[in-house]
């Protein structure tokens, strides 16, 4: 997942927002300070989503030349399971009961700080019809 983020000049540095995750704000001194503070600003926001069990915003299309934030793979894949869950309104338990698993188990899958191995999200996401597939770009 590719965030577009907004770079604004301000005194001394740069102001980033995130037009699709209005509460990741940050800034820098320098564009790649910024650039660099601007991920941790969104993960640490994203948190906010997943903590209320609301599914986070679909990235929109950066404009051309709009500079964005990528977010690992691992991580994009939490945040595809979070939105399903949400989609379909099934709770942590509830998905530990279609899974076969503890509730536990759940909670590590959707803990953005927990590293998880990607097969245990594709099981979640299998548990609740749906399929992951993965394919390389340039």
């Amino acid at each position: 997942m590719k965030f577009p983020v907004t770079l604004t000049p301000d005194e001394g540095g740069y102001v980033v927002t995130f037009p699709d995750i209005p509460e990741a704000v940050t800034q820098g001194e320098t564009e790649e300070e910024a650039l660099r503070m601007a991920r941790e600003a969104l993960e640490t926001a994203l948190e906010f989503y997943f903590d209320d069990k609301r599914a986070v915003p679909t990235p929109s299309a950066p404009e051309h030349g709009q500079r964005v934030v990528e977010l690992p793979p691992s991580l994009s894949a939490k945040i595809l399971l979070l939105n399903e869950m949400a989609l379909q309104d099934v709770r942590p338990a509830e998905l530990a009961r279609l899974m076969k698993t503890s509730p536990q188990e759940v909670n590590r899958l959707t803990n953005l700080r927990h590293t998880t191995r990607i097969d245990g999200i594709d099981a979640a996401l299998r548990a609740l019809g749906r399929r992951m597939e993965i394919h390389l770009s340039r």
